[in-house]
């Protein structure tokens, strides 16, 4: 008999075929069995990978859920729908593993976090970034006080996104749609680990350990959401957290978080697992990390008891980030003449966005107290819990 877990996957296109490539490598190393795709027009077999069988495809998932046995779900759909359908998958005794961000607000998190914990079944969050053996080694590395008292961390993200980016799915660069929540920014859907991981490594992770989030908010696109943005994470215990980014980087470049230390600092560019210590008396020294796939780790926690790396809890503190853009006036266009369209790309550009997002990170400072001209104050947003 197979010990292969059975799982369906729920948006196996975009990001999507991300996973499905993901699951066909966990297959082949008999860990996992790809049992069904719900996609509401199924994928041809062009679009499935070798190897990876004939799932049964449907646009219920309820019914795939039950007709499959699943016994995970995957869940890469829009982001106004991950509430519901992590729902779902629950009630039926269905694990997860949940696209991010997990909810366009915090209600909704709260609405699924809890039902999951009634529901009894594991979910994890996909930080991937989080499955870096980088982000321990770090946090040993600050408690150890490799580089003195820790003063602050920041996060920059500098990447280039085509206007089509924008015409991609109905949901994309929407604030709201129909009257629902979307929230896709660049904070909180493409550079969301930038935020997620400097606020693990400050272990700010849970949503009572954040007591004000500020945002500046702000787009160069012709979009809703912000394209352009910062924000500054206080809690009461971990240290400030500042995490600038943009989709109209004049040189798009690797995302990375700093953290800042009396005595040096500890850059990790997050999706190559790559770290850089550099402290006074010694010279720099950089390592490489594994990570570990985030569904092997949720088969691993329901086979074996592993603990999960990201479960609900562990997101809490960026769900409170979401929710301060969320509640956050809609983002400002950028005057005429501070950004231009590059025609080979059709691509916006901000002329010296890409060094005020790593002042940002350097500084620990925000956009308009960098003096950027065309930057609003900030924000706050004081979060009760």
């Amino acid at each position: 008999m197979s010990t292969a877990v059975p799982i369906v996957l729920a948006g196996a296109r975009g990001h999507g075929r991300w996973h499905l490539e993901n699951i066909r490598r966990l297959q082949d190393k008999g860990i996992v069995r790809l049992a069904g795709i719900c996609e509401l027009t199924p994928l041809t077999g062009d679009e499935l990978p070798e190897g990876i069988g004939a799932p049964e495809q449907s646009a219920d998932f309820g019914a795939l859920l039950d007709s499959t046995g699943a016994r995970i779900a995957v869940i890469c759909t829009p982001i106004p729908t991950h509430t519901d359908l992590a729902l779902t998958a629950a009630r039926r005794g269905v694990h997860l593993l949940l696209e991010k961000p997990p909810a366009p607000s915090y209600a909704e998190f709260r609405r699924m976090a809890d039902g999951v914990a009634e529901a009894g079944v594991a979910c994890q969050i996909g930080f991937q970034s989080l499955g870096s053996h980088a982000v321990p080694a770090i946090r040993t590395l600050m408690a150890e006080g490799a580089i003195g008292e820790i003063l602050g961390i920041g996060g920059a993200g500098a990447w280039a996104r085509p206007e089509t980016y924008y015409r991609r799915a109905p949901w994309a660069g929407r604030r709201r749609l129909n009257g629902v929540d979307v929230i896709d920014g660049a904070l909180t859907n493409p550079l969301a680990h930038a935020v997620a991981t400097a606020l693990a490594l400050g272990g700010t992770t849970r949503a009572e350990d954040v007591t004000a989030v500020e945002t500046e908010l702000l787009r160069a696109n012709d979009i809703e959401s912000d394209d352009t943005s910062c924000v500054r994470v206080t809690g009461p215990h971990g240290p400030q957290v500042v995490v600038a980014a943009t989709l109209c980087a004049e040189d798009p470049d690797e995302p990375y978080v700093v953290v800042h230390g009396e005595h040096g600092r500890i850059t990790f560019w997050y999706k190559q697992d790559r770290v850089l210590l550099q402290r006074a008396n010694h010279g720099p020294e950089e390592y490489e990390y594994g990570r570990t796939d985030l569904l092997e780790n949720l088969v691993d926690h329901l086979t074996d008891g592993t603990d999960l790396l990201v479960p609900p809890d562990a997101t809490g503190a960026f769900m409170k980030v979401v929710e301060a853009i969320r509640l956050a006036p809609d983002p400002a266009p950028l005057p005429d003449g501070t950004w231009h369209l590059l025609p080979d790309e059709q691509r916006r550009v901000v002329p010296g966005i890409d060094g005020l997002v790593a002042a940002a990170a350097d500084a620990l400072a925000l956009y308009s107290e960098l003096g950027a001209p065309w930057a609003l104050r900030a924000r706050t947003k004081e979060v009760s819990t």
